[in-house]
């Protein structure tokens, strides 16, 4: 494992190391145990698309492990003047010890990590999301004790959240099952992976995707970059909604998940999001576990 690029790249028993040391550094923050694995160590950390749990999950680990984060604001690097990305690269590798990139383009993180010659971790970009589902498993796994055999249901946009879900989920001996309007299914690289595992389910149908479920996951219906079709958006997806009605097709102990921010009332409605609270913030937390254990795989 070099860079944490997309899910698709990570074999399980790297999934399952990953998940192994959040849990263990997650325990010993809890318990006041220093571990300053990456001191000395320094990590830029480049936004192209705004953030809240990204950067500050990202800052506050490489503080709690001894290193520093460097914030770069596409705004304020040459990068986004035009130079080109492998140019950046070349010359950030010579400075940092790490680069995190949250952008648009998967290309961009792909030719950082072509270009550099350090690790490269992908933050987010439209396509993949790979440090929330390393949060989102080490969640599950917290609440259920396990992985496999569980059966992941996804509603809403086939976007990077699904496209990373459906990958980590199948990987670690899920069954997923997705519900998506027939205009915004997860792209073919993606459903090519999943038509290999038996236990893949494509529908249209949230309550037959969340028949039977132990864990429900959905997102914003309009991701950063898509505002202009936010009203077309909430049309095409009415009735792919989180609620009562879809809760009673999942398993009675199923639990839910949101990568946030949420639009209540939206994918998902006021009354289960509360009475889901406590997983769906221990996932947010669980983001600076995950990513502590990714850069102390990459960089130590």
């Amino acid at each position: 494992m070099k860079h944490l690029l997309k899910m698709l790249d990570l074999t399980t028993e790297e999934i399952t190391e990953i998940l192994d040391l959040a849990d263990q550094l997650k325990y010993e923050l809890n318990h006041g145990i220093p571990h300053p694995h990456l001191k000395g160590k320094t990590l830029g950390m480049i936004f192209q698309k705004a953030s809240t749990r990204t950067r500050v999950s990202f800052e506050t680990g490489m503080y709690q492990l001894g290193g520093y984060p460097l914030f770069l604001s596409s705004n304020d690097l040459q990068i986004g003047r035009g130079e080109p990305v492998q140019d950046t690269a070349r010359v950030l590798s010579r400075y940092l010890n790490g680069i995190m990139i949250r952008t648009f383009e998967q290309s961009e993180v792909e030719a950082l990590a072509e270009y550099g010659s350090i690790p490269i971790i992908n933050g987010l970009t439209d396509f993949s999301h790979p440090c929330q589902v390393l949060a989102d498993l080490m969640t599950i796994r917290e609440f259920k004790g396990k992985l496999e055999g569980l059966k992941m249901c996804f509603i809403g946009d086939g976007n990077n959240m699904a496209n990373s879900l459906i990958v980590g989920c199948l990987k670690m001996g899920m069954a997923v099952s997705i519900a998506c309007p027939d205009d915004y299914q997860p792209p073919k690289e993606i459903l090519d992976f999943a038509t290999q595992y038996d236990c893949f389910e494509m529908t249209d149908s949230p309550a037959q995707a969340a028949k039977n479920a132990d864990v429900l996951i959905t997102d914003v219906w309009a991701s950063m970059g898509q505002e202009s079709e936010a009203a077309k958006r909430r049309e095409a997806f009415a009735g792919y909604q989180i609620n009562d009605e879809l809760m009673a097709c999942a398993n009675a102990d199923a639990m839910v998940l949101h990568c946030l921010p949420a639009h209540r009332e939206e994918e998902i409605t006021e009354k289960v999001f509360e009475a889901h609270a406590k997983e769906i913030f221990e996932e947010a937390e669980n983001r600076l576990h995950a990513q502590k254990a990714v850069m102390v795989k990459l960089m130590a």
